[in-house]
């Protein structure tokens, strides 16, 4: 229904600018020169091509804004999987340090106790 209505309005317009900018005038395009082409005409091919050329450029800066965001993601999985392996490094090595302590037979004892 939301379409429709902006078909509507979009059409409306489009008969109101052919309606009052019906004058022909003279394009020059570089070296060659298009006369007697209607003014609305020239009105809305210059719309459409703005949007064309807003579009791309929308869409080559969401590629790459995808393509930094891609490489932020991989950094941080490496990262977790570091931190990973170091968590079980640590647990390892509290383990080890266990069982050293047991074999010698002096209690750890905690230096902040009271």
């Amino acid at each position: 229904m939301l379409i429709l209505i902006l078909s509507l309005i979009v059409g409306s317009l489009l008969v109101y600018v052919s309606k009052y900018n019906f004058q022909p005038v003279s394009v020059n395009l570089g070296f060659t020169v298009f006369s007697g082409i209607p003014l609305f005409y020239v009105i809305i091919v210059s719309l459409v091509i703005g949007l064309v050329l807003s579009y791309l450029v929308s869409l080559i800066q969401s590629i790459s804004t995808s393509f930094i965001l891609h490489g932020k993601n991989v950094e941080i999985k490496k990262n977790k999987d570091e931190v990973l392996e170091l968590t079980k490094r640590v647990h390892q090595l509290e383990i080890k340090n266990e069982k050293l302590g047991k074999d010698s037979g002096i209690e750890p004892g905690d230096r902040n106790a009271l």
